[in-house]
This record gives C-alpha cells, sequence and structure tokens, in this order.
C-alpha cells in the first residue's frame, strides 16, 4: 500500500464541525482532498481553472500595439 502525505492546514475550520486547526489535506491520483482528523469530515476540493488575461496594453507586444495605432494629424489652428 502507498503511503500519503497528508499535511495540516493552518487556521482552517471543519465547515462539519467547526474545529480548528484539524484539516487535513492530500493527494490521491489526481484529486486533492480536505479531510477533518476530529470528526472524520472528508470531501474532494475542486479548484477553479486558471481564466486567461485580459490583453492590455502592458502586456501586449510593442509591434502588435505599433501595427494597431493610429497617428492622427489636425491642421494647424488658424487665428
Amino acid at each position: 500500500m502507498v503511503s500519503v502525505k497528508k499535511r495540516f492546514i493552518a487556521g482552517a475550520v471543519c465547515p462539519s464541525c467547526s474545529a480548528m486547526d484539524r484539516i487535513v489535506m492530500y493527494r490521491e491520483g489526481e484529486s486533492d482532498f480536505r479531510e477533518c482528523v476530529e470528526c472524520g469530515f472528508k470531501d474532494e476540493m475542486r479548484f477553479k481553472t486558471a481564466v486567461r488575461e485580459l490583453d492590455t496594453r502592458v502586456n501586449q507586444d510593442e509591434v502588435k500595439v505599433a501595427q494597431e495605432t493610429q497617428v492622427l494629424q489636425f491642421p494647424p489652428i488658424e487665428k
């Protein structure tokens, strides 16, 4: 049998019995689990997938920004 490395999560509160510092986290296969050593509560942790960063002028390639930049020239104002 393969030993699973369990780690305590500092400050975590059990959603079932409200005991603090009794939650351990561990991985089985491709899934992450949390478990309360006090009451035996156990569930799978599902993390949201990373969201693609929006394109802004700060994180775009300078060549692409230069291609999309339009220079406007205004005629001189006559007095």
